[in-house]
């Protein structure tokens, strides 16, 4: 994944609150920013409402970035816990008993075609599934990360995680079945 470098004149200008800095920033960054929360809400506008609130965030607590790894992942963290939160208060966190049931049982019909293909998978998963899936797969967020974000035990992530791996198998063996790859 390429880095992104925000110029460090717009960081002091973040700090200043020069408009022409936040917009340089946003500009910059709100492409890579914008998929972040993706990964987690897939309702595009909300995803797009949720980078918003982040950015915001961003502006409103530029003095609490300490030059401690990069500006883009700094960033990047207060995205995902945003979307989190986001998702948090939109009551989409717990996935009933049958979403999970209706998720494993979901067949496709067009061809996998690599990554576009898993995405739509990992996409079809249930919402705690899929939100610890990409913490650890994508965000490489650690089960004592994730358990902390999502306020949950850490023995749950690595169920969820589990499930969510076998859930994808499943799923992609059906893909193949179907289209004869087997």
């Amino acid at each position: 994944m390429k880095k992104i470098n925000v110029e460090k004149h717009d960081i002091v200008g973040l700090r200043k609150n020069d408009k022409l800095a936040q917009k340089a920033v946003y500009d910059t960054l709100a492409p890579k920013m914008l998929a972040a929360c993706q990964n987690f809400i897939s309702d595009s506008a909300m995803a797009e409402e949720a980078m918003q609130n982040g950015f915001v965030k961003v502006f409103f607590n530029i003095k609490k970035y300490k030059h401690e790894g990069s500006f883009e992942g700094w960033v990047r963290k207060i995205m995902i816990r945003e979307s989190l939160s986001f998702l948090r208060k939109k009551k989409f966190l717990i996935a009933s008993q049958s979403e999970i049931i209706l998720s494993s049982q979901k067949t496709y019909q067009e061809p996998l075609e690599e990554v576009s293909q898993i995405q739509q998978l990992v996409e079809q998963l249930p919402l705690e599934f899929k939100l610890v899936f990409n913490l650890y797969a994508v965000e490489e967020y650690s089960h004592k990360e994730i358990a902390k974000l999502l306020k949950i035990p850490e023995a749950t992530s690595k169920t969820r995680l589990y499930r969510a791996r076998k859930l994808l198998k499943e799923q992609l063996q059906t893909v193949k079945k179907a289209h004869g790859r087997f």
